[in-house]
């Protein structure tokens, strides 16, 4: 499952996200959701999150 939907994306779920650094790269970072930061329904480039890590990027992959 693509990280595209709001609706697919929940707190405690273990997710693969891009960081803004690593976009151009496009190297994932796991880690489990802490925040949804994204208000809309849907994004084209993945809904926009905070992992319990603190860290901040693009939902890429739902791994659970």
């Amino acid at each position: 499952m693509d990280g595209t939907r709001r609706s697919d994306i929940k707190a405690g779920l273990h997710v693969s996200i891009v960081l803004k650094q690593d976009q151009r790269t496009g190297k994932l970072t796991e880690g489990v959701v802490k925040d949804i930061l994204t208000n809309s329904p849907t994004h084209p480039h993945g809904i926009k999150v905070r992992l319990q890590t603190g860290e901040v990027g693009r939902v890429k992959k739902i791994l659970d």
